[in-house]
């Protein structure tokens, strides 16, 4: 709920198709006129963030049956507000341009995702980045949590180290009172939500996260008290008569269709590519650490309905564009979703329907404070870093492009410059190693090669080529070839499920056989006679096995795909 309010903050700061009237003013602080449609601007985001939240996030759950909620992404906002507009329109693209080059992108991406190329260039990425992006994602909401724009605002800036631990009380210019750190009832109310989710967590209460924000924003509703959201000044009188509406729809007026497709300037096209590298990273981290989260990645990378996300997430793009807000991409919180047993379509369904309400609630979900919102995204960050157990650690040219995508995301603000920096780290030292192996004839190799995680095996699932028919070309292409051949098209997906059913089935008979050895060996049950060779040829460990219609090769790890018989 915290997206409506902060992206309408951060966007606002823009100042949108409003104009400055008053020479030799550059922030227009002195201009009624001006700090009117800032105000009416502010209103219209609130409504553009919620329509966009309500039509993405259902378009996700109808067409990709993904519980994966999407919103207006922040750092995107960011950049689209003060990197390429600037503050109050300060730099030389205006927001009608920026949209532009938003709705642009979007385009572009519906294109990428319909050939399968944006899936196949998701494909390339190593299994390990793909992992340590879910816990690097832990470690940014956790960040993200824990500052006073969306969180609790225990950690600020500081001249010196950067960051430092903060939690004090602010004078009327924002900066910390000397001598009032971790002082400040909000932070205090923050911690104390926190508290309540985590113990919540632990006796499994179901929606343990939207306890403690419901609770925490109540309190916090209550005037006259030291942690109030509606403090006795002149905002704070605005936004409490702003929130006495409780239900109120405010039709958007200045923002809609506000598009100029003036694409002459250089800036311009810095600014779309910008947003297309870093929108494939930040959709492409977020939606495979989600699946990953949620469990239901295959080994292979890749998950049931990939291809309909990416192409509901670009189509959401070029619509949020149209109602004026920068790009949408999957949100990382979803994993409070996942979290509380949120596993399909439904999920996004209802959360796209509470999103549809907010639309006329907005003075109610546009009050939620961020210190009672803060603190679940520390406890979701917490739950999503456990994935870490998997990477490979025992090989440094796995672990070291893992470590960085891992710690670069909060420390640069940035999802998609933690995957670069991990995916080029990557790149540079495994591509390094192989030129030595090379020059050297062979003679000069790692002491543990053999620890290091093979790429093709990560990217394909198997012994196919990245290069291949199979990857490269997307599965509907594919359907309509083998149609048109008359072949039998087989989804590789469904071979893998396949394949991991066998393979549970046959985990949980040798977990029984172990537990039966030890009770015949003490007489309480009779022996059973061994199989015979017949009647082994048709049964796999005591398992009725189906009729097989792949072959398949049999690794120290997996079983992999070849080719249908």
């Amino acid at each position: 709920a915290y997206i409506i309010s902060v992206n309408a903050l951060i966007v606002a700061d823009s100042g949108g198709p409003c104009h400055c009237t008053i020479a030799g003013d550059p922030t227009c602080a002195s201009d009624p006129a001006y700090q009117s449609c800032l105000a009416t601007l502010k209103l219209d985001l609130i409504t553009a963030t919620a329509a966009i939240a309500c039509f993405s996030t259902m378009l996700m759950g109808i067409f990709a049956n993904l519980p994966i909620g999407l919103a207006p992404g922040m750092g995107l906002n960011a950049y689209f507000t003060y990197t390429v507009i600037g503050y109050h329109g300060s730099n030389k693209i205006s927001y009608e341009t920026a949209l532009a080059a938003v709705f642009i992108e979007g385009i572009i991406f519906v294109l990428l995702s319909i050939f399968g190329i944006r899936q196949w260039l998701a494909r390339l990425i190593p299994q390990s980045i793909k992992i340590a992006t879910g816990a690097g994602i832990g470690l940014y909401l956790c960040f993200i949590g824990m500052q006073s724009s969306a969180g609790i605002a225990l950690i600020g800036g500081d001249s010196a180290t950067l960051v430092a631990l903060a939690g004090c009380i602010k004078d009327a210019e924002g900066a910390c009172i000397p001598g009032s750190h971790m002082r400040s009832p909000t932070t205090w109310m923050g911690i104390f939500g926190f508290v309540i989710i985590s113990v919540c967590l632990v006796f499994r209460v179901k929606g343990a996260v939207l306890v403690g924000i419901v609770f925490i924003s109540v309190l916090s509703w209550i005037r006259g008290t030291s942690f109030t959201y509606f403090p006795y000044t002149p905002q704070g009188n605005a936004m409490y008569d702003y929130f006495r509406k409780v239900a109120s729809f405010h039709p958007i007026q200045i923002t809609l269709g506000r598009m100029n497709f003036d694409l002459g300037s250089s800036e311009v096209w810095i600014a779309l590519i910008t947003f297309l590298y870093v929108d494939i990273m930040d959709t492409t981290g977020t939606l495979y650490s989600m699946a990953k989260f949620g469990g239901y990645m295959y080994r292979n990378g890749d998950f049931d309905g990939s291809t309909a996300a990416f192409i509901c997430d670009a189509a959401s793009i070029s619509v949020g564009a149209l109602l004026g807000v920068p790009p949408v991409t999957a949100f990382i919180e979803s994993g409070a979703g996942i979290t509380d047993g949120g596993r399909t379509g439904i999920t996004s369904i209802v959360t796209g329907f509470l999103f549809f309400i907010s639309l006329f609630f907005s003075p109610i979900f546009a009050s939620f404070p961020p210190w009672a919102t803060g603190p679940a995204l520390i406890v979701v960050g917490s739950m999503m870093v456990k994935s870490v157990r998997s990477i490979n650690w025992d090989y440094v040219g796995d672990a070291i492009p893992a470590f960085l995508t891992i710690a670069l995301m909060p420390l640069s603000y940035s999802i998609a410059y933690g995957l670069i920096a991990g995916v080029g780290s990557y790149i540079v030292i495994n591509s390094a190693v192989y030129l030595i192996e090379v020059i050297s004839g062979g003679r000069i190799t790692p002491d543990d090669k053999d620890l290091r995680e093979p790429w093709a095996n990560s990217v394909t699932g198997g012994d196919t080529s990245i290069f291949s028919y199979e990857t490269m070309v997307p599965n509907w292409l594919q359907r309509i070839i083998c149609k048109v051949r008359g072949n039998i098209y087989v989804d590789p997906l469904d071979v893998l499920e396949e394949e991991e059913r066998l393979e549970r089935e046959a985990a949980i008979h040798a977990e029984e056989k172990d537990m039966r050895i030890p009770m015949e060996t003490m007489g309480l049950l009779p022996t059973t006679p061994p199989l015979s060779s017949s009647h082994a040829s048709e049964e796999t460990h005591g398992l009725s096995m189906p009729p097989r219609m792949f072959s398949y090769t049999e690794s120290s790890q997996d079983l992999h795909r070849q080719r249908p018989l």
